[in-house]
Order: C-alpha cells, then sequence, then structure tokens
C-alpha cells in the first residue's frame, strides 16, 4: 500500500464525518477524494472541511448552476522525484 493511501482514506473519513460523502478513486499518479457539498452546509462545517481538504497536495471546488458543488481534493501516490521540483520562477 503506497503511504499516501492512509493520508487519502483519513481525509475521506473525516469529510464523512463532517456530514459529506466522500468518493475515493485510486489512480496511477494521485488518489483522488470527490464529496457533494449540500447548499445547507454550515458555515463552521465549511470550516471544518477546508481544514481536511488543505491536508492533500491539491483541493479546489467545482460549482455550476447544472451540477451543484463538488470538493475535491488529490494526494500523490508518489513524492516528485528530484529533477521534478522547481522553485518559483524556475517553472517551465
Amino acid at each position: 500500500m503506497p503511504a499516501s493511501e492512509p493520508r487519502a482514506e483519513g481525509i475521506a473519513a473525516r469529510l464523512s464525518a463532517a456530514g459529506l460523502t466522500p468518493r475515493v478513486e485510486h489512480h496511477h499518479v494521485v488518489t483522488s477524494i470527490e464529496a457533494e457539498v449540500p447548499e445547507a452546509l454550515s458555515a463552521e462545517s465549511w470550516r471544518e472541511v477546508l481544514e481536511v481538504v488543505a491536508e492533500a497536495d491539491r483541493f479546489g471546488l467545482f460549482a455550476n448552476s447544472w451540477n451543484g458543488r463538488t470538493l475535491w481534493a488529490a494526494v500523490r501516490r508518489t513524492a516528485p522525484a528530484t529533477g521534478d521540483v522547481r522553485g518559483p520562477g524556475r517553472q517551465r
């Protein structure tokens, strides 16, 4: 089991505890976690959910009038190789 899986599963468990229903998918490079966000989510719950997804390597929110709001997070399955790491101003 890659070291990232317990981290991704922990994020999913905490989102579930916050009242969301997360979906976890394992991909080649990342493990993704998605959850629909209800309109009635309280400000306190939003803060908690944002603290949870901040533990991921990347996160965001898809929102539109057709599909509502979907919160997503991605956890890298492996650490990037040294040659792939670039600092500010070093990106191509």
